[in-house]
């Protein structure tokens, strides 16, 4: 396992490398000088040009970038340009709302797909596969912002039962059930796409293990359909699954810039948002990569959880 998961690690910081080079570049190319907002319509020439030589964005771009890197690798992410501080305390206050409102939703997706997709294949009944496929095609296909503004009007609005936005005002663990309040309209939001996604895959998946040689077996001798999809065929399906749950993990961190902007949740989406139109570089060029890095992050650790649970993958890569 430990000569698997070493396989894996040089490709991973090649992907880093790489995305940290294309986000310092790209976000250059954001129209808007950051210099003129910081000096304002009045400042004079020499005072602007003081001001990029104090920023250091008179040197070229590869000396930037790898000054850049070389204070990102000593966890030294800088001071925001135009919100004020430093990086790094931005992206704390921030990260612990986006990562509780993700984790949640994540959660939820999981649990709402492994329901579906279990009960699906156990009573197959296609009246059954009808409503779900149609169910899972809405939930696809309604943007999120749609999504979060009938939320917030029918049970925010119509029916006041939970709060429309903000975050719990006493913390997270002070009161579990005004937390679940605040938490369960932005996190309902965030998971239905990435739960019907992941209930396609998983009842494709369940569908293809009852085609199998040891699900004919296993009703020849008189097994239960629900019991061999329960012990047996959810076991085999749920490695494949894993990789799918993966990459629902990172979408999930891209659609939580709307999700919070609709929720008034101050996480790093928000963060994400005010940077770009502020022009601040240092916050959104870390935000971005540490986007990317979660995502490839999770998509390593989800091959190796993938081959842990199944051997073949692990014989597999080491033929190769």
């Amino acid at each position: 396992m430990g000569r698997y998961v070493l396989r894996k690690v040089p490709s991973t910081l090649l992907v880093l490398v790489l995305a940290s080079f294309l986000v310092f570049s790209l976000i250059r190319l954001v129209p808007g000088d950051p210099v003129a907002a910081l000096a304002g319509p009045d400042a004079t020439p020499e005072a602007r040009a003081a001001i990029r030589a104090d920023l250091g964005l008179d040197r070229p771009l590869l000396s930037q970038y790898v000054v850049w890197l070389g204070h990102v690798l000593t966890l030294d992410l800088g001071r925001s340009y135009r919100l004020g501080g430093q990086v790094g305390d931005l992206l704390a206050d921030g990260a612990a709302n986006t990562l509780v409102l993700t984790f949640t939703a994540l959660a939820l997706a999981a649990l709402l797909a492994l329901a579906t997709s279990t009960l699906t294949v156990v009573l197959d009944r296609p009246w059954l596969n009808a409503v779900m496929s149609a169910v899972n095609t809405v939930a696809v296909a309604v943007p999120t912002f749609v999504t979060g503004l009938v939320l917030v009007l029918v049970f925010a609005v119509l029916l006041p039962l939970l709060p429309a936005g903000g975050t719990p005002p006493d913390g997270y663990l002070a009161r579990p059930d005004i937390t679940l309040q605040y938490l369960l309209l932005p996190a309902v939001c965030l998971a239905l796409p990435a739960a019907a996604a992941l209930t396609r895959f998983l009842t494709e998946s369940l569908r293809t293990q009852m085609r199998q040689p040891y699900v004919m077996t296993a009703r020849a001798l008189g097994i239960p359909r629900r019991r061999i999809v329960l012990t047996q065929a959810l076991r085999n399906a749920l490695p494949s699954s894993l990789t799918v749950l993966g990459i629902q993990f990172g979408t999930l961190l891209g659609g939580a810039v709307l999700v919070e902007a609709i929720f008034a949740w101050p996480g790093l989406g928000r963060l994400v948002e005010q940077g770009i139109s502020a022009r601040d570089y240092p916050v959104v060029q870390v935000l971005l990569l540490l986007s990317v890095a979660v995502f490839v992050l999770t998509q390593l650790l989800t091959d190796v959880l993938q081959a842990a649970l199944d051997p073949r993958i692990r014989i597999e890569g080491g033929t190769r």
